[in-house]
């Protein structure tokens, strides 16, 4: 009952979420294999997942040297946090929309709030969703700063 009533809750509240204005790119390496130098050179965002199975690097694209063979021209929303680390359903609040527009999503959850990348090329698709969705979607203008779409 508790999970159902706080989905419920999140469902209808409208959820704000800041594009970033830098694009990523999304890179694996085997599991064994260093977090490479490069990754100093992101300054706006950086992930880093290690598991059995791969070394996972999300990173400001252009930090990314060009002959890599990385995922590119991704774009991030930002849910505007920070948010409890026992809220329920704020992925499937924002996939949901996405889905039904066939958006792909790759979700990546922090301390202290949750990013949704997507393709560049679903920008626009993806904007029109979540505002469809009664989600009010800000775009940043440059480092810190941020303006309504």
């Amino acid at each position: 009952m508790f999970r159902t009533r706080v989905h419920a809750e999140l469902t209808s509240r409208e959820i704000v979420l800041t594009l970033l204005a830098a694009p990523l790119a999304i890179y694996r390496l085997s599991p064994d294999d260093a977090v490479p130098d490069w990754t100093t050179h992101a300054q706006e965002f950086l992930t880093v997942s290690r598991t059995l199975t791969e070394l996972s690097i999300v990173a400001d694209e252009a930090a990314v040297p060009a002959e890599l063979d990385a995922q590119r021209g991704y774009r991030v929303f930002r849910v505007n946090g920070p948010l409890p680390l026992d809220l329920i359903g704020i992925f499937a609040v924002i996939s949901g929309p996405l889905a039904a527009a066939a958006v792909p999503i790759f979700p990546i959850a922090t301390f202290d709030t949750d990013y949704v990348l997507i393709p560049g090329s679903a920008l626009t698709t993806a904007v029109a969703a979540l505002e469809a969705a009664g989600h009010r979607v800000i775009a940043e203008e440059a480092r810190g700063a941020t303006r309504n779409t």
